[in-house]
């Protein structure tokens, strides 16, 4: 009969650790969670200083009723739950479930499923730690809050079942925002020249790039100027004024964080955050491995740390030495500088054993495991090699013109030691130049100009934010933790807040009506800063420094405060029925505009008797330029809006832009609205002028 009983969360850890335990240990299975807040109320007294009401999750009564059984059985049982704030938390519910002998329970954690970890956890088991507990139960209260206050509002006000959510919101507002931002960037010209040149003995031309005078750089910003510097050339003396040879070092990567990874598995890989973590979680919780059994192949995946143990950083560098060589060995690590706070009991995400290569394991995993560990595998390695060096020229050549003398330049770089590129290169590694030529030249090589290549541009807004660009965004502003990326991505795309188009991310209309609520009603909530310093309290919570309650105490009263206010001022943002002259063809009403999940839609007003619905076509009052039919706000499959004529059958007219009723003076295109300012439609023309102010009433 088994003398102690280990109760994990997943029952995938079950088999694993049962066998590196033996016969004296049983293991089981929580499935997760096994208390929680009613789902009926928010489940927090706030007039009895904010005690909070846990009940048992419905269909986990069988679970708990097994876990009685078998904790009344064992002389001791240990609690292996995650080791971060929210296993903390389920320990905790799961000790009070269970009613547990204060002298029979303990809590261990594990970075890896090894069986060197598992035991060591044993031997170093101590009592739950109520901090890191109390940190998770004010992050679930202050979510509640928000969520069970606000979301009754926008429901009211707003006349569907929208929600809102404290980290969803302010990431909402970080997309909106950016959104705004691209709708109101205006492109501005710009040149470059290259020139070509031939030298002596050389099949190959030489380009170079211009730069400007030998004193300053000169942005080339119109066709004249260009013409005009270009003239001046063509009659100058070209010769090489400098070159210098130098030396680069590339530093190896540092391993995988969470956020890093859902980046690098986004970008390589194509996977979105929520694909990454749920093959990070399996590969974590154990492989059926052929000959092996069930292994954990990598450690804990949720981190902000880039720490990595000493055990495995010395296995890495033996690994290294025996098959790459010695001085692929990092002599000396680089450290992550971060102002912020990281969750050091925590490694960096890394393989459980550097020996079990990609290769070995390919025939245990499926194609999207495989490429994931690959990944990780890859990026720790590296982390423990030598830095890349590549031998750098860089040139200098005048060209002497009546006027002025101009400058242009060349820089080529050769690899001359891979060090980690060996096992882990990324898109920029790819593009380092080479120009083998450059290594011939110096001050007394001749240069015949063959050719100027002039090409215009124009400036590009700034991009959409992906899933891993936000991830990388929220991070930087200490938004969220590690195990919360996802959910929030994932929660506002479902919401239908968030559309998700070719990896970019557009607001939706949807969601630029949540959002504008979110920021005219409750500023602090979706407040970039306001949330930082709210993780800042939660980590001061998770070190005993302040207590939970006095977090949520200085909270909720201004929450409740903003409600208030909101519930009598936004009544202004109540949607009506709007009734339209579009006739029903059932029953001869006219439709009226409601607004579902997905936007507008025309509905009979006789439902439930007549359930006729249509489109919505919302027109703007401006013709289209290619037909003269009325254009109308369109939305693509996944909701993000656009303008297109009404007559798309036939016309194909569409502006991501709002267009406007005036057409450009230049060149007669119709201009577009972005921001304060109306654009020509073709960027080419480049015509911009201020959008005249509505004349006041």
């Amino acid at each position: 009969m088994s003398k102690y009983l280990v109760i994990v969360e997943s029952p995938t850890k079950v088999k694993t650790i049962k066998k590196f335990l033996g016969t004296n240990y049983e293991v089981v299975a929580s499935n997760g969670h096994v208390r929680d807040l009613p789902k009926s109320q928010m489940g927090i007294d706030i007039e009895h200083d904010y005690e909070l009401k846990y009940i048992t999750i419905r269909g986990k009564g069988d679970i708990l009723a097994m876990l009685r059984k078998e904790a009344k059985k064992a002389e001791k049982i240990y609690l292996a739950t995650d080791p971060d704030r929210e296993g903390e938390a389920i320990s905790w519910h799961l000790a009070t479930a269970l009613k547990l002998d204060e002298k029979k329970k303990y809590r261990i954690t594990f970075n890896e499923i090894t069986k060197n970890a598992v035991k060591e956890s044993l031997k170093n088991a101590r009592d739950i730690d109520m901090n890191l507990v109390n940190a998770q139960q004010a992050r679930r209260v202050l979510d509640r809050m928000v969520g069970y206050k606000i979301s009754p509002l926008l429901w009211a006000k707003v006349k569907r079942g929208l929600s809102a959510g404290r980290v969803q919101s302010v990431a909402l507002r970080i997309i909106g925002d950016r959104e705004e931002e691209i709708n109101a960037f205006i492109p501005e010209e710009y040149w470059s020249m290259d020139a070509f040149f031939s030298i002596d003995g050389e099949k190959k031309l030489l380009s170079a790039k211009f730069y400007g005078t030998e004193k300053e750089k000169i942005m080339l910003r119109s066709k004249e100027e260009v013409e005009e510097i270009k003239k001046q050339l063509e009659t100058a003396c070209f010769s090489v004024s400098d070159v210098k040879k130098g030396e680069r070092i590339k530093k190896a990567p540092l391993p995988f964080t969470t956020s890093t990874l859902q980046q690098e598995a986004s970008k390589v890989l194509n996977f979105s955050t929520q694909k990454t973590m749920r093959l990070a979680q399996q590969l974590y919780e154990g492989i059926d491995i052929k000959g092996n059994g069930t292994v954990g192949l990598i450690t804990y995946l949720r981190t902000d740390s880039t720490r990595i143990s000493e055990e495995a950083d010395t296995a890495a560098r033996a690994f290294i030495k025996e098959h790459y060589g010695e001085p692929y060995v990092l002599e000396t690590l680089t450290e992550k500088k971060n102002g912020q706070k990281i969750q050091d009991a925590h490694e960096a995400i890394r393989p459980s054993d550097i020996t079990r290569t990609p290769i070995l394991m390919k025939d245990s995993l499926s194609r999207d495991q495989y490429r994931l560990y690959h990944l990780i595998w890859k990026r720790f390695v590296a982390s423990r090699m030598e830095s890349a060096k590549y031998e750098t020229t860089s040139v200098k050549i005048s060209a002497k013109g009546e006027k002025k003398t101009y400058q242009f330049t060349v820089a080529a770089s050769k690899l001359v030691f891979d060090g980690f590129r060996s096992v882990y290169t990324d898109d920029t590694d790819e593009k380092a130049e080479n120009n083998v030529m450059l290594n011939t030249i110096d001050k007394n090589t001749k240069l015949a100009l063959e050719n100027l290549d002039t090409k215009q541009h124009f400036t590009q807004p700034p991009a959409h934010y992906t899933e891993a660009a936000l991830v990388k965004t929220l991070e930087e502003l200490g938004i969220g933790r590690p195990s919360t990326y996802a959910p929030t991505i994932t929660t506002i795309i479902a919401r239908r807040y968030v559309a998700k188009e070719n990896k970019n991310l557009y607001m939706t209309e949807l969601g630029e009506v949540v959002n504008n609520i979110m920021k005219e009603a409750f500023p602090s909530i979706v407040d970039v800063n306001f949330t930082a310093n709210m993780e800042m309290l939660l980590d001061k919570v998770a070190e005993g420094v302040v207590n939970w309650k006095t977090v949520v105490r200085n909270f909720y009263p201004d929450l409740e405060e903003a409600v208030e206010h909101a519930e009598k001022e936004l009544k202004q943002v109540k949607i009506e029925d709007e009734v339209t002259d579009v006739i029903c063809e059932f029953c001869g009403r006219n439709m009226v505009v409601k607004y579902g999940p997905h936007g507008k839609f025309l509905a009979c007003p006789g439902f439930p008797d007549c359930k006729n619905t249509k489109p919505y076509l919302e027109k703007i009052g401006v013709k289209c330029p290619q037909c003269g039919k009325e254009i109308v706000i369109r939305k693509t499959k996944k909701g993000r809006k656009y303008y297109g004529c009404e007559n798309n059958s036939e016309c194909d007219f569409m502006t991501w832009q709002k267009p406007s009723n005036e057409r450009c003076p230049q060149c007669g295109k119709i201009l577009l609205e972005k921001g304060s300012k109306l654009v020509c439609a073709d960027e080419q023309c480049g015509y911009v002028k201020s959008k005249k102010k509505k004349e006041e009433v």
